[in-house]
């Protein structure tokens, strides 16, 4: 579910494909193929208390696929202009997250897991997390 909308190419949903049998479910994800680059980093959070947030911040190069594998979460996108929301909810179906969007996450179902693909490994210094610096980034204003 969206609520107002993000430029083309900030934020969308990847389906990604699934096998499915009389043992289950499989779903797989290649990077450079379902997802817009090489995956350079995997993380995933869980035993998130329902009440936490999480995110409150934008990444000036990184870009993002967030999942829910399990349970799920709200997240909130915001690129300056517009504001976003997304529930995600379904391990096939992952949010993609470009560059420079600031993002929240709350509402965690008990028991949630989710799971992060990224395209850099961490660095600290690719961080916004001051909201209105972020802000003076995209109105072009170095700091």
């Amino acid at each position: 579910m969206t609520r107002n909308s993000t430029p083309q190419g900030s934020a969308r949903i990847i389906d990604l494909p699934q096998i499915s049998d009389p043992r289950g479910d499989l779903t797989f994800v290649e990077g450079g193929n379902h997802v817009p680059f090489d995956i350079a980093r995997v993380y995933y959070l869980y035993n998130v208390p329902v009440d936490s947030e999480r995110g409150g911040h934008a990444h000036r190069d990184l870009e993002q696929v967030i999942f829910a594998l399990s349970g799920s979460f709200r997240i909130s996108l915001d690129d300056g202009t517009n504001k976003t929301e997304f529930w995600l909810r379904d391990p096939r179906k992952g949010l993609y997250v470009n560059r420079m969007i600031w993002r929240e996450m709350d509402a965690f179902s008990q028991g949630a897991v989710c799971m992060v693909l990224a395209s850099h490994p961490y660095d600290e210094s690719d961080y916004y997390r001051d909201y209105n610096e972020f802000q003076a980034a995209l109105r072009g204003e170095a700091k």
